[in-house]
């Protein structure tokens, strides 16, 4: 196949799922009649060492059924929902309070919410809980068949909302390592879809101990890629993501170690909002994506 080829693929890939920029699936209850107004959302993108000193990124395939993105190539993450909010989970933070949290956002408040659902998202999709136990002062490990059986069944009910975050901070007596998750970028998707996200993205370190694996219902296939191949993978047609994807990992392939990501991250201070526009023709009919610097846009 030759790039050019390739190229036209993923654009027309790119059309397809411009009503999305991470792996959102079914409105939960109560959700807004307004369907274009914005969502907040969180995404986390998970990076590990290897050999040689480099480094990997974890990525999860959507199911080719979903009602958005099917097939895509994503990192965990979802909406916020309102118990990501609440005011009792700051005791169950580390290092970070709402004030702090929304001042790095630049909103009013509301700010850890988001550092709550990359977390809990996390967990649900890839099975990774970035929390610590206040038994051992340590990450949480998965490496006993009972912990791993008691974690699997508590993801289940994470995910079908039967237990809250906090509770299953109460229950198992753990702290969510908020300070070792780092805000990177900001998109939002394009005025004129039907479902609209206001989605931030984050960086952590995988817990050694911990694997994640996808959840074979809203996921299909996942794996660990370095950055610079999973774009190689993109540019070929191999693999198909969304723009606020491909630019994150971008990001993440300036870089020859995760050290050397977290330390930039850390440094990252007000990214700016990324807003792509939909390039229509007379007719009014989408015909494909403007980025921010694109002419015309």
């Amino acid at each position: 196949m030759t790039q050019h080829v390739a190229a036209m693929m993923i654009g027309c890939v790119a059309l397809r799922i411009l009503n999305a920029v991470t792996s959102f699936d079914a409105e939960p209850a109560g959700a807004p009649k307004d369907k274009s107004a914005l969502r907040p959302a969180a995404t986390v993108m998970l990076i590990r060492d290897i050999e040689d000193g480099e480094f990997e990124v974890f990525m999860l395939q959507r199911t080719l059924n979903a009602a958005f993105a099917g097939g895509m190539y994503v990192f965990p993450g979802g909406r916020v929902d309102e118990l990501d909010g609440i005011d009792e989970l700051e005791q169950f933070c580390d290092g970070l309070d709402d004030t702090h949290a929304s001042g790095l956002l630049q909103i009013p408040k509301g700010g850890l919410a988001y550092w709550v659902a990359a977390i809990r998202e996390c967990f649900e999709e890839a099975g990774v809980l970035l929390a610590r136990s206040t038994r051992t002062n340590q990450l949480i490990a998965f490496d006993e068949d009972e912990i791993i059986k008691r974690f699997d069944q508590a993801r289940l009910k994470v995910h079908d909302s039967v237990l809250s975050i906090i509770d299953l901070c109460r229950l198992e007596d753990l702290r969510l390592v908020t300070d070792s998750i780092h805000y990177v970028s900001h998109w939002i998707t394009p005025v004129g879809e039907a479902r609209r996200f206001d989605t931030r993205f984050f960086v952590a370190r995988a817990p050694a101990s911990q694997e994640p694996l996808h959840d074979s219902q809203e996921t299909i296939a996942s794996l660990w890629v370095q950055p610079q191949h999973a774009l190689d993978q993109l540019a070929r047609g191999e693999l198909a993501m969304f723009p606020p994807t491909s630019e994150n990992l971008k990001f993440l392939a300036k870089y020859k170690t995760s050290a050397e990501v977290l330390t930039a991250a850390k440094k990252v201070s007000n990214p700016v909002a990324i807003l792509p526009r939909l390039r229509t023709n007379s007719d009014g009919k989408v015909i494909g994506v403007l980025m921010p610097g694109d002419p015309g846009y």
